[in-house]
Formats: C-alpha cells, sequence, structure tokens
C-alpha cells in the first residue's frame, strides 16, 4: 500500500501525453483544464508556498512579464497547495507592498489533486508543498515541455519564454531548434531521409550546411 501511495504522488504525465484534466477552484473562480484557455497555449507552473521569499519573486516575474506570454498566445496558470484565502491574502500584500498584481488564476490545490495528476510533489523534497514544476500544454491539451526545479533555486523567466516560442516556431515552420535559440536566430531544417534528399540537400546552395544532416536556414515571415 506503501509504494502505491508514494507511485501516486510522484506520477507525471510525459511529454506528448495528453494533459491529466481536472477542475479546480481559483483566484479567478473554478476552472477546468479541457475547457480553460481555448485555442490557446497554457503555462502552468507551481510554487511551494505562499509568503515566501523565491515564490514571491517568481510569482512578481511572471505578472510583470504577462504580456509577452499573451503576445504568444498563451494563459498563466499558477498553483500551490495553499487556500484561496490564502492566496488572495499574498496576492493583495504583494501588490500593497510592491505595486505587482498577480493577474492570472491560481490553483487553491489544498486536496493536492493537481499536485498529484501533476507529480508536482516529489517526497524526497517534499510531501506537502509542490516543487517548482513548469507545464508548457499546447492548445489542443497535449504536454509538450516538462521542467522542474528543486524549493530552493528559482525558475528562469527568460529561458520559459524561450522555450515557449521555440515550440511555437518549431511547429509553425516544421524545424528544430539549435542550442540557445532565440528569436531571429537560424533554424535547423529536417534531416534528408532519402538519398535522393541527401543529393538535393547537397546541392542546395540557399542553406548554411554544416554536413548533409546538420543545416540552418534563416526563417522568412
Amino acid at each position: 500500500m506503501e509504494d502505491n501511495i508514494e507511485n501516486n504522488i510522484i506520477q507525471m504525465p510525459r511529454i506528448g501525453d495528453q494533459a491529466p484534466e481536472f477542475t479546480a477552484k481559483t483566484t479567478k473562480g473554478d476552472i477546468t483544464l479541457s475547457t480553460f484557455a481555448k485555442d490557446k497555449w497554457i503555462v502552468m507552473f507551481s510554487h511551494p508556498a505562499d509568503f515566501t521569499p523565491v515564490c514571491t519573486t517568481e510569482m512578481s516575474g511572471f505578472a510583470l512579464r504577462k504580456g509577452e506570454f499573451e503576445a504568444l498566445n498563451t494563459e498563466l496558470l499558477g498553483l500551490s497547495i495553499d487556500s484561496i484565502h490564502a492566496h488572495l491574502g499574498w496576492v493583495n500584500n504583494v501588490r500593497n507592498n510592491t505595486g505587482v498584481y498577480f493577474d492570472f488564476p491560481i490553483i487553491a490545490d489544498l486536496d493536492m489533486k493537481v499536485s498529484k495528476l501533476y507529480g508536482m510533489l516529489q517526497p524526497n523534497e517534499s510531501e506537502t508543498a509542490a516543487v517548482r514544476a513548469v507545464f508548457f500544454i499546447d492548445p489542443k491539451k497535449k504536454v509538450r515541455l516538462i521542467m522542474y526545479y528543486p524549493l530552493n533555486v528559482g525558475r528562469n523567466m527568460d529561458e520559459i519564454l524561450r522555450a515557449l516560442e521555440a515550440l511555437q516556431t518549431s511547429d509553425k515552420y516544421s524545424v528544430a531548434m539549435p542550442l540557445d535559440w532565440k528569436k531571429g536566430d537560424k533554424v535547423i531544417v529536417p534531416p534528408p531521409k532519402t538519398l535522393k534528399e541527401m543529393e538535393e540537400r547537397l546541392a542546395d546552395d540557399t542553406i548554411e550546411r554544416v554536413d548533409f544532416y546538420l543545416a540552418k536556414k534563416e526563417l522568412v515571415g
């Protein structure tokens, strides 16, 4: 029985899986994942606890850059294992002290239902506080990228936005992204799959070719 409980706690969806369905109470009312943010991407992120220093810097970071996520057709969705009253008090406290307003829904996951569904509870870190997880969910509600951080290390907002834009660009142009790619950089074109495609690649002077299997190009449009 103990093993089953532990497995349930650390279970997490994998990249490419359909995001687990849930209905939850948030600071903007009840939401159901399947109907939330229709036709948009979702960046869902957990934090260990309200009224804590690292979490305050992170949530403020999401709030201050909310417009950049909106420009990428993306809704933010926070979560911690705290009550809705704690969430509201924290939102108001931060706004009063810093002027930053957490104007996005934050799930009150007191029963740990969503945290368990998404593997946000890591027993060797804490059995009652969610680690710093980030799930990138596309408009079809599929999990596309997952990031996990421990309780004592804050996330990098630039990397979260970079990864989101990379995913969307890859989908739009059917390309891959090299190391450290950012908007405006060249992208990797898919490698050839036949001898004919390989010969065509070797004869193509419109791309930056390292070898037939590694070639880059600039995006137009």
